[in-house]
């Protein structure tokens, strides 16, 4: 009989993942705690891993839905006796599903999962886990796989000499390994065509300062620092050649939902015709969502914005609105960059077409 402990899917070849399972449990490296410390948390529940998501110790779409993965699995391993297995399982999926609504990778994972576990529930509970860690480990080394592909079809699109404005956090912290936006500029790099990085911090939570700045100081990038509100100066007085941007949700017409702040970026670079890229797996683009405005954005608590990592800023008392995304309309977007090609306007045709390609994997 197969024993879910014994398998070790992890892809030996991505150092950064943030992802990784060890014979019964699921460890994961607590973004909330970088650049000062690097912690890795034991999930031994999905309850563990439901927390990890809400909490932002886990976080980007990729990553999400390769965490809702292994969270799958072990909720058939905390199975409790006597409970039936598919109530059981059902009621895991819908806790995990709660997390971060505007994620569509995690919806994506999690339906897979149910076809996993539907192919296997007249197993023992055992063999369910077993297959179901068979299939996270796939879907954890196919990320990884699918975001160098998008870093192989974004390379072409940058010159020697640029300089790149990115936003949030898209390296290997946000996705299984390699990361998406910042995949991309890591093959660029490679190809010795990126002179720099600018790097937003992005306000509330820093993802830009704490984790970009983080993860392209160990790969040796060029980068420099700057406000949310710096963009607009910078690329004004013609400091940045392109921008590059990850993505949270695509909707089928190609508006984009990603980390907030995102839309004005892309309002800014429209005026001063500088290229804008979102890069994103293919399983980001939900063909259910007709358009940007079908979009769910996840409101989060007033005081990540009244705070700051702990140290209150704002008189006590202030309210505070803490939208986590903004969406981006298709016509602002030059190109979408995909681990199956990079997509152009008008994205209503080529987003299908995308869509229709065989899968030989999706990017979770």
């Amino acid at each position: 009989m197969n024993d879910a402990s014994q398998a070790t899917p992890v892809p030996e070849d991505e150092a950064f993942s943030p992802i990784r399972w060890q014979r019964d449990h699921l460890r994961l490296l607590d973004q909330t705690r970088l650049p000062h410390e690097e912690v890795w948390l034991e999930c031994r529940s999905p309850q563990d891993v439901a927390r990890a998501i809400r909490r932002l110790s886990v976080r980007g779409a990729p990553a999400i839905g390769v965490a809702a993965a292994y969270g799958l699995v072990l909720g058939i391993l905390c199975l409790p006796s006597g409970k039936d297995l598919g109530k059981h399982f059902n009621g895991v999926i819908e806790h995990l599903g709660a997390t971060r609504p505007t994620a569509v990778n995690l919806r994506w994972a999690l339906e897979q999962g149910r076809q996993v576990f539907a192919g296997n529930s007249d197993k023992d509970a055992q063999s369910v886990a077993a297959a179901l860690l068979l299939w996270a480990g796939q879907l954890h080394s196919q990320d990884v796989a699918a975001n160098r592909r998008i870093g192989t079809y974004g390379e072409p699109l940058f010159s020697a000499g640029d300089r790149v404005i990115t936003h949030c956090n898209t390296g290997a912290l946000a996705t299984a390994g390699y990361g998406t936006a910042l995949g991309v500029i890591r093959a660029a790099w490679e190809a010795k065509k990126i002179k720099m990085v600018w790097v937003d911090e992005t306000r509330p939570l820093l993802q830009g300062a704490r984790l970009t700045a983080w993860e392209l100081q160990r790969h040796g990038i060029p980068f420099r620092l700057v406000t949310d509100s710096s963009a607009g100066s910078i690329l004004a007085r013609g400091l940045a050649d392109r921008v590059v941007v990850g993505a949270d949700r695509i909707a089928a017409n190609g508006d984009t939902a990603n980390k907030i702040g995102t839309y004005p970026l892309a309002v800014l670079a429209h005026r001063h015709e500088v290229p804008f890229y979102v890069a994103a797996p293919i399983s980001t683009i939900d063909p259910t969502t007709a358009t940007g405005s079908d979009i769910p954005i996840e409101e989060r608590e007033a005081a990540e914005v009244t705070e700051v990592i702990g140290t209150r800023i704002a008189p006590q008392g202030t309210g505070a609105a803490n939208f986590a995304f903004d969406v981006t309309p298709a016509e602002l977007i030059t190109a979408i960059i995909t681990d199956v090609g990079v997509l152009s306007p008008p994205y209503l045709e080529t987003i299908q077409k995308a869509l229709l390609q065989p899968k030989t994997s999706k990017g979770g």
